[in-house]
């Protein structure tokens, strides 16, 4: 199984706009990544988002070039500080690639659980847009590659 998680695009102040839409530079920072990943021929079976309004724009314009099978889904239980550990315990019966756009400290938290056994072991820094890919065999985690956008100028 793939599990790619995704750190929302840069979001506009909440003095500049209360519910924290992309700002343009965020908006073409997730485009950029997106589009490179389809390049690559990622294919993502879901893409999951927390509902909050800048993960719901990152993770669309990630669908809008990877078309993933079963769309783009808001959930629970994705939120910065929500409880990581019932994603984790989730992936084991999921089926397919799974894509999670979030926020920090939740993305951290849930990587350093499946790699390290620790969720506060920082396995890998997530900046805005940017994509960690982990890879899972044989009931273990390892990261297999990340991406940020000022890589892919």
């Amino acid at each position: 199984m793939d599990l790619f998680l995704v750190r929302h695009g840069q979001a506009k102040s909440e003095a500049e706009d209360p519910a924290r839409s992309l700002s343009p530079a965020g908006e073409e920072a997730s485009e950029r990544v997106a589009k490179w990943l389809r390049g690559l021929g990622v294919k993502v079976t879901e893409i999951r988002h927390s509902g909050k309004k800048r993960a719901e724009q990152t993770a669309s314009v990630f669908a809008r070039y990877l078309s993933p099978a079963r769309g783009l889904v808001a959930a629970s239980g994705l939120n910065p500080m929500d409880d990581f550990r019932l994603v984790a315990d989730e992936l084991g019966e999921y089926r397919g690639s799974l894509m999670i756009v979030g926020h920090l400290p939740f993305l951290g938290r849930l990587a350093g659980l499946l790699v390290a056994g620790d969720p506060e072991c920082e396995v890998v820094h997530f900046q805005n847009a940017g994509v960690v890919c982990l890879g899972e065999y044989e009931g273990r985690w390892s990261v297999e590659w990340a991406v940020v956008p000022s890589l892919l100028r």
